[in-house]
């Protein structure tokens, strides 16, 4: 094996030229594929980090069954205690309780229906971006007052303006009238347009008393650090709930479905622009090898003559192509790794990113974070596929007959 081994590496620099021709190649297919594929998942990254800290976070604990039928009679008790225990459980602030139900909200002008949350003023802050993107008056002042925020399109279709009143009429949990007059204190822009023409924001407390909910919720809504421990922060808050309760643990999956398909179908599309590079580079390898056993047809033909076996002559060719497919991935590798590098310390901006994520209160450049299979995933594949080309030539090796491929010139 170490003959075979030595012969292999001998064999691939008798043209350096064009052994460096196609290192190179290899090298820019591997570098490009890193940095590309560790830029699709650092962007996915920031987008469900961005959508869900918007309004649904990491994960929510609710009643069994609401997600799919949201009937304002299917609560949890003592919610706010539940939440502070969910708060202990994950060691993390960025945990709020919020009920919900729908109403008829109107104005002098219009009446529009609505979907009427209410929120922990205290700890909303800390699971949803909505309370730093009140663009006129303020967010929500404390869990019992009587004031309300709502969506900048909500606002024009009502014709209302912060300090005028909105009318709510809806149904309480108990199946009584659930009506009020607040003050609109705040104006949001969230980005989602679903949200800031149908979401009413009233303070939990005040949102209990008038939808007779008592001390009951609908969710509680958890945020993590990082979508990598996202997981374990499951696990540890259902293993910590009570087991009478009739609660379930949903992450942003099953929460933002439409999110997941729609980075399932992108992921989808940029493999078709990488596996184009990757038979382009394919083809250079195989035309590399391709001429390499043409040339080599006469020694060849030798070989055979003096006893060595096809398989042996076949599994040098062989080891041609992973030595120079992983010479190309070392070289690619390390200078993606490089550039990956770069981009983490300084960050990456799209064209007019800064100025979209300013508006939306985000942050303005994607940290690229290099991982194990954004590293592995491109490179593998480069070298399952060369490996696969270089069979070709190889097979071509049993097919030639001593004598003819003597007298080959």
């Amino acid at each position: 094996m170490g003959i075979t081994l030595r012969l292999a590496w001998r064999n691939i620099w008798r043209h350096p030229r064009r052994t460096l021709l196609t290192l190179a190649a290899i090298a820019f297919a591997a570098a490009i594929l890193v940095f590309m594929v560790t830029l699709q998942l650092s962007s996915y990254d920031t987008m469900i980090d961005y959508t869900v800290r918007v309004y649904h976070g990491h994960l929510q604990v609710q009643p069994e069954g609401y997600l799919d039928k949201p009937q304002m009679r299917n609560t949890m008790p003592d919610a706010r205690t539940l939440g502070s225990h969910v708060r202990k459980l994950s060691g993390l602030g960025a945990v709020s309780v919020r009920a919900m139900g729908f109403a008829l909200a109107s104005s002098k002008a219009r009446t529009y229906g609505v979907q009427v949350i209410g929120v922990e003023t205290e700890y909303e802050g800390k699971v949803s971006t909505i309370p730093g993107l009140v663009k006129k008056g303020r967010f929500l002042s404390s869990d019992d007052a009587l004031e309300a925020v709502i969506g900048h399109v909500m606002a024009r279709n009502l014709k209302l303006n912060v300090g005028e009143e909105l009318i709510l009429l809806g149904t309480g949990r108990d199946g009584s009238v659930a009506a009020t007059v607040v003050p609109v204190v705040g104006i949001f822009e969230s980005g989602s347009a679903e949200l800031d023409r149908h979401m009413v924001q009233l303070p939990l407390g005040t949102f209990q008393d008038v939808f007779s909910m008592g001390d009951h919720a609908h969710a509680i809504v958890v945020v993590g650090d990082s979508l990598e421990q996202l997981a374990a922060l499951m696990d540890g808050v259902r293993a910590g709930l009570p087991a009478e309760s009739r609660l379930v643990v949903l992450s942003w999956e099953a929460l933002l479905p439409g999110l997941k398909q729609a980075i399932q179908m992108d992921w989808a599309s940029g493999w078709f622009l990488y596996l184009s590079l990757i038979i382009i580079v394919t083809f250079s390898i195989l035309n590399t090898f391709l001429m390499s056993v043409l040339e080599r047809t006469r020694e060849f033909g030798i070989m055979l003559a003096l006893g060595a076996r096809p398989e042996r002559i076949g599994a040098i060719v062989m080891l041609e192509s992973i030595w120079l497919t992983l010479l190309g991935l070392v070289v690619g590798v390390a200078i993606g790794t490089a550039i990956v590098f770069y981009f983490h310390i300084h960050g990456f901006s799209y064209p007019g990113m800064e100025e979209l994520a300013a508006y939306y209160n985000l942050p303005a450049v994607i940290k690229l974070t290099l991982s194990p299979l954004s590293l592995t995933l491109g490179p593998a594949v480069i070298l399952f596929v060369t490996c696969a080309a270089a069979l070709y030539p190889a097979f071509r090796i049993r097919l030639l007959k001593p004598v003819e491929a003597m007298r080959a010139v």
